[in-house]
């Protein structure tokens, strides 16, 4: 039996559009449900004009990840009637680049064959033996992509990392320079980030990026870079405190419902909703903070991974001292009224009392 990490994959489905320009799911193992499936087929873009096509996106959607690669079927194959193709698999851990390679191994073996009764094989495989391997179509083994994200959590913040994020901190910097200070405090905050791109790819490129800035917390499960204005995925969206999601749709900008923070990628410009000022204000430990980063990026001789650890030392000092506060108080819980008798800057002071409620070190 594989190890327990080959256990994360939950299943793996086909959808197929044909001649007559029909999309349609056709086969799963070992099964989804009907609602995700519909999430499912609206994500996979074949019913959309091929000229869209994109071959591999990834999401979430009610705690199960989801990775889809697409494919134009280009003659001779087996597959006689069909004209584009994807392959979706689901699973409960974040990992784009395992699940990437996986379904190119399923890809080819769809091509080859005409028939899931392989990719099924090769599904079993790997969920049993943590080995999928073909002399024909490729190979691919799970542990090395599970070796990497734990090389990632454990912080060595190598060039696995720099793997793992795709476009890294120094990018997102690069683009946002001081405002990215307003991300940061989105985040250290657990407010709910919007961010909109019309092309899909920038869009999972940029967001996967934003959870790094907190990196003391590992949570990938915030992430939500690729969703649409219907009603089950939005209901999905608010039942998370906070939030990173995506949108390509422009619409998403009138919808200040959905956001605290809304960015619109393309034109570079970061908009703090009304309701979040209060809890957004900036400061001089705001400043201090994003001069860290800021400097950090912009430092040609730092790797990314440098970056995010200098990032990182800077929030457990804050968090350090906020512990240090929370461990004088009646049961290690924060109030308003310690905050207050420490007589910070009235930003430092409204800061560290959102990030004590953020931090649940706040007495109610």
């Amino acid at each position: 039996m594989a190890a327990p990490e080959t256990q994360l994959m939950l299943s793996v489905g086909l959808i197929e559009k044909d001649v007559n320009a029909d999309t349609l799911w056709v086969w799963c193992y070992p099964s989804v449900s009907a609602e995700l499936r519909e999430v499912l087929l609206s994500k996979c873009c074949l019913r959309q004009d091929s000229r869209g096509l994109h071959t591999f996106v990834f999401g979430q959607f009610c705690r199960t990840w989801y990775y889809i690669s697409t494919v134009e079927v280009q003659e001779p194959t087996a597959l006689k009637k069909v004209t584009h193709f994807s392959i979706v698999v689901t699973a409960k851990d974040f990992n784009p680049e395992k699940y990437a390679a996986f379904s190119r191994v399923l890809c080819r073996m769809y091509i080859k064959h005409g028939s899931p009764v392989k990719m099924m094989e090769g599904y079993i495989a790997v969920l049993t033996k943590g080995i999928c391997q073909s002399d024909e179509n490729g190979s691919f083994l799970i542990k090395d992509y599970d070796d990497m994200i734990v090389h990632a959590r454990c912080l060595t913040l190598s060039s696995f990392l720099i793997d793992y994020l795709v476009i890294t901190v120094s990018d997102v910097v690069s683009q946002f320079g001081m405002e990215t200070i307003i991300l940061y405090t989105a985040l250290m905050l657990k407010k709910r980030i919007v961010v909109h791109h019309p092309q899909v790819e920038a869009l999972l490129e940029f967001t996967r990026a934003l959870p790094a800035l907190t990196w003391h917390r590992k949570d990938w499960s915030i992430l939500h870079p690729y969703v649409h204005l219907t009603d089950s995925e939005l209901e999905n969206l608010r039942t998370c405190t906070g939030y990173v999601a995506g949108f390509v749709d422009p619409e998403v900008s009138n919808r200040s419902d959905l956001f605290d923070v809304y960015v619109n990628l393309p034109d570079s410009e970061i908009t703090i909703s009304q309701s979040a000022k209060e809890a957004m204000s900036m400061g001089k430990l705001h400043k201090d903070i994003g001069l860290v980063i800021v400097q950090s990026a912009e430092n040609a001789d730092r790797t990314d991974g440098q970056i995010i650890k200098d990032i990182s030392i800077k929030t457990r000092e804050i968090l350090a001292n906020l512990a240090s506060l929370a461990e004088e108080c009646e049961n290690s819980k924060i109030t308003l009224e310690t905050l207050k008798q420490r007589h910070f800057p009235p930003a430092t002071e409204n800061f560290l009392f959102h990030l004590a409620a953020a931090e649940q070190l706040l007495k109610i």
